[in-house]
Order: C-alpha cells, then sequence, then structure tokens
C-alpha cells in the first residue's frame, strides 16, 4: 500500500466535518446582524419619537406624538415596545426625552431559532426650540 492510497477519501471525510462547522459560524454571524439591526430599529424610533414630541406644543402632545412615532417605527424586532418621555424640561430651549424598551425573542429576530429573548433599550434626547412659541399653561 502506498502513501497516496491510504489518503484517497480524506478531503471528502474533511468536507464532511468542515461543513457544518461552517454553517453554524455563517448562521451565528447572520443572528448577530440581525441583533445588530434590531438595535438600530430601536435607535431610531426612540429618536423619531424625541424629534416629534420635541416638535409638540405642550407635553401632552409630545407624548401622544412620541407614542405615535413608535408605533409607525415599530417591527418585529421590537414588538410591543415600551415608551417613556420625559417632558420634566419642556419649555422653549429645553429637551424632551424618549426611552424605547422592548424584550423581542432572539428567535424572531435571528430567524435562526437562538432561543431566548433580549432586552433592547435606547434613549433618545431632541432639544426644543429656543425662539418657538409654547401653548399657555
Amino acid at each position: 500500500m502506498t502513501p497516496r492510497d491510504r489518503e484517497e477519501g480524506s478531503a471528502a471525510v474533511e468536507l464532511v466535518v468542515a461543513t457544518p462547522i461552517l454553517i453554524l459560524v455563517v448562521l451565528f454571524t447572520v443572528g448577530l446582524g440581525r441583533v445588530t439591526e434590531a438595535q438600530m430599529l430601536a435607535e431610531t424610533a426612540a429618536g423619531s419619537a424625541a424629534r416629534a414630541a420635541s416638535l409638540a406644543r405642550n407635553p401632552d402632545q409630545a407624548v401622544a406624538a412620541a407614542h405615535a412615532a413608535v408605533a409607525a417605527n415599530s417591527s418585529v424586532s421590537c414588538p410591543d415596545p415600551n415608551v417613556t418621555v420625559d417632558t420634566s424640561a419642556f419649555r422653549p430651549g429645553g429637551t424632551v426625552a424618549v426611552r424605547v424598551e422592548c424584550r423581542p425573542r432572539l428567535a424572531d429576530i435571528t430567524g435562526v431559532g437562538f432561543p431566548g429573548t433580549m432586552k433592547i433599550s435606547e434613549r433618545m434626547v431632541s432639544g426644543i426650540d429656543t425662539w418657538r412659541q409654547a401653548d399657555a399653561p
């Protein structure tokens, strides 16, 4: 038996062993990318909500505008978001802050079937124009 005879079929064995490992690496990478995308979507929703709230004329309208903006930006990546609007500094020259929190299932985000959930929480602050007129209290 020559050395060449002993190596016949070794490439097929290597392929059978390496293929599942490579598939797992690809699936894990795709899953991480989709988790990052979900975090970016929550950040976008919080930013849009803060901006919409800063354009409102009073705190009540600011809260309603923030909730509407988050509802318009919600997706499978952030189902049933919890929206918190801080209007304590709502005045010309002040700020309004919005926090968007949710706990999506990893299987829904990744599409790969990872078990469990993860907490996504994003907070954005938007300034209120100094020279605009607010509603009278």
